[in-house]
């Protein structure tokens, strides 16, 4: 396909059988965060509490890294392994980072009163605003996984203006139909709910030979998260409906994402077509699609330097240049522990660098080649 690009990154060895299965197996190393600069608060929103831990505080007018997990998980489980990785810690130290529970998922959560009401996948999306404007942030790169990245995807299509950029893992854009509703019924007729969401987070051949680590899951599913929160998240994660996003052009008044998007999913991952789909659909000279290999269902955890090289590139690509260390260069010194950003239009050169706290600048996606480093890319389809 004219205008793909490829990108190569250092081979990363995936969290296979027998690898790592102990740390993942012990709460405390899986679900505690490497530094205790996280602050946790309970903001009240229209459609009710929501928990956040957040480290850091807005700086100038650069934008907060804002998550959202999936489905059966929380922001631990789902979150922990990436942003405790080494070189995803140098870039993030320079941001705000502000991890979003959905209602009721957090750890030691209070189970919800009989009769209570979730909310719906768009009013979870119309909670955020309150996060935002509670820290004062004046906009966010989100980083969404699953459901997690559903709320995100809608979240930017309600509220264009407060979202930089988004990472999204595993989408699927589609609600569900009639056939995937009666199969997800039987499921949770003759399986445990853990069992069920572990079917949504895994492919059968993941969960087949993928014991240790598919095995972890199971254990923090059934054991942190509340059993009866999870199911109504649940009941509602499955009744969403389609994102109703189209690809500008095919169709008229198409409506689509707005910000520079880096579609992120595992080559054995249940959601590999619905984010080959969202690809279609999204704005192709914004939008970077990565298809990971030995990642699974999980790419954050099983391979979290992949995923922080790829989202180095893409913070590269609107206007946010790390110098990190590089653990695996054997050479000189190498600058780290700064980031720059680049106050420039979508032809300026990438050469013209203002102060970090500078003006926002155009958000998009350039290529990785050497050549026209100023030149606005098509959907970089990139496998790794």
């Amino acid at each position: 396909m004219a205008g793909l690009q490829e990108l190569r990154f250092p081979e990363e060895k995936p969290l296979l059988r027998g690898q790592d299965a102990t740390e993942l197996e012990n709460s405390d190393t899986f679900l505690s965060a490497v530094d205790t600069d996280w602050k946790e608060h309970d903001i009240e929103t229209p459609y009710g509490l929501l928990h956040v831990v957040i480290r850091g505080s807005p700086k100038g007018n650069r934008p907060a890294i804002l998550t959202y997990h999936d489905v059966g998980l929380n922001h631990k489980l789902c979150f922990n392994t990436f942003f405790n990785f080494e070189d995803m810690q140098e870039i993030t130290k320079h941001f705000v980072v502000c991890h979003v529970d959905a209602p009721g998922q957090q750890v030691g959560a209070s189970q919800f009163p009989q009769g209570y009401q979730f909310p719906s996948m768009e009013q979870l999306a119309a909670m955020l605003p309150s996060v935002v404007q509670h820290f004062g942030f004046k906009y966010v790169i989100g980083i969404g996984v699953g459901a997690g990245a559903y709320v995100l995807a809608k979240f930017a299509l309600i509220f264009p203006d407060l979202v930089e950029g988004l990472v999204l893992i595993n989408i699927d854009p589609n609600g569900k139909g009639w056939i995937d509703w009666a199969a997800t019924k039987l499921s949770s007729l003759t399986s445990t709910l853990p069992d069920t969401v572990l079917s949504h987070l895994f492919r059968q051949e993941e969960l087949v030979s993928n014991t240790e680590l598919v095995q972890s899951y199971r254990q923090q599913i059934g054991n942190v998260v509340n059993q009866a929160n999870l199911q109504l998240f649940w009941n509602m994660y499955n009744s969403r409906r389609d994102l109703d996003i189209n690809r500008p052009g095919t169709v008229p008044n198409a409506k689509t994402l707005r910000c520079p998007v880096m579609l992120v999913v595992g080559d054995n991952a249940p959601a590999e077509e619905g984010v080959v789909e969202c690809n279609s659909k999204l704005d192709p000279t914004t939008t970077t699609f990565l298809k990971m290999a030995d990642s699974g269902g999980l790419p954050q955890v099983t391979q979290p330097g992949k995923l922080t090289e790829a989202f180095k590139y893409f913070l590269q690509g609107m206007g946010y240049i790390a110098y990190l260390k590089d653990r695996r260069l054997s050479g000189g010194a190498v600058p780290s522990a700064s980031m720059t950003r680049l106050a420039r239009s979508r032809t300026s050169s990438l050469t013209s660098a203002s102060s970090v706290d500078g003006s926002r600048p155009q958000a998009c996606t350039h290529s990785e080649s050497s050549e026209g480093l100023g030149q606005v890319n098509h959907t970089m389809e990139v496998s790794c």
